[in-house]
């Protein structure tokens, strides 16, 4: 029997540097070991949307980040290879890199994180949310 998971709010970030967009590949951990996806996670109790992404971007990737703005709020429903349905509210920022040099989250829930060009993402797996966003972005560009 599946176990419902209550909807959860997460945030990420587009940061976007020499015609590259940075990514996480998800752990192998998670099931998922080839896909790709935004810096970003859960927000914690107490913590602001934008509070988390910049957290997030840190633990994840070793990068600081600013500025973030609001670009979209998407909804996803899907169910995990145990049967658990989860539904993730995505709140996605573009950001500014401000410094740091990419360094890999260590027994998180991303293994790799690296600056990724458009022809980059076109040979790898990228989650759906963060490949619309990615669109989203570089028709405004």
């Amino acid at each position: 029997m599946s176990k419902q998971v209550h909807p959860t709010a997460r945030a990420y970030g587009i940061a976007w540097r020499d015609n590259e967009v940075l990514m996480v590949r998800a752990a192998r951990k998670n099931g998922t070991t080839s896909l790709w996806w935004l810096p970003g996670g859960g927000i914690e109790f107490g913590e602001t949307p934008q509070e988390t992404v910049e957290r997030e971007f840190l633990e994840e990737t070793g990068i600081t980040i600013a500025n973030p703005q609001l670009l979209d709020v998407v909804s996803d429903r899907y169910k995990r290879p145990n049967g658990d349905l989860v539904h993730n509210i995505r709140i996605i920022y573009t950001v500014d890199y401000v410094s740091g040099d990419v360094t890999s989250e260590l027994n998180g829930t991303t293994d790799l994180a690296r600056w990724m060009s458009l022809e980059d993402l076109a040979s790898v797996e990228v989650a759906a949310y963060a490949l619309n966003a990615i669109e989203r972005v570089v028709q405004t560009k």
